[in-house]
């Protein structure tokens, strides 16, 4: 096995909470505990830990989700803000070495970020995957993923999605078609 990493992919408020702009509601809600535990677990065992969240601009028409999606994650909004258990999470450990937070603006957190640079500086070969939404943000870094050359890990009880077919497909995909292994 080896080196890894944790990606923690969009648990915030927007994608979250039931006041969310583009929640996932209670799946999402339902995986907060194993998603915090699993966070603080590769924190305390000095494993690289990267927070990739989304971030779009109030009034963006150019972005491409702006005519498939509601504003959301919004810069400078309470929606940004890490959801429940996990926020407290990241304030506390946020100066800790192993701990990185990157704005993403695609649903990929490979996409026009430096997280394949950072993860290669640190010759990290495994990602473990954590978050939502697992058929469009969890998917998405999971493939890019795949094409750069990791093994992918995804924790079954710690992804979510507002769309509970696309989320089971997701889970088959990416054991059936990027070799992965679910947990």
């Amino acid at each position: 096995m080896g080196k890894k990493a944790l990606i923690n992919i969009d648990y915030t408020y927007d994608f979250v909470a039931d006041g969310g702009s583009l929640t996932c509601g209670k799946p999402g809600q339902d995986i907060e505990k194993e998603l915090v535990n699993i966070t603080r677990d590769f924190i305390k065992h000095g494993e690289y830990t990267v927070f990739a969240i989304d971030l779009h601009e109030e009034g963006d028409r150019l972005h491409p989700e702006s005519n498939l999606f509601p504003p959301h994650n919004i810069s400078g909004t309470m929606g940004r803000d890490l959801y429940g258990a996990l926020k407290e999470e990241y304030e506390t450990n946020k100066n800790q070495k192993n701990v990185h937070y990157i704005d993403k603006t695609r649903y990929s957190a490979f996409a026009g970020t430096d997280l394949d640079i950072r993860l290669r500086e640190r010759h990290i070969t495994d990602i473990y995957l954590v978050g939502v939404c697992t058929d469009i943000c969890i998917l998405h870094t999971a493939i890019d993923a795949y094409n750069l050359g990791y093994k992918i890990f995804v924790y079954e009880n710690a992804v979510a999605s507002f769309n509970d077919a696309g989320h089971h497909w997701a889970l088959g995909h990416f054991k059936g078609s990027l070799g992965a292994t679910i947990l």
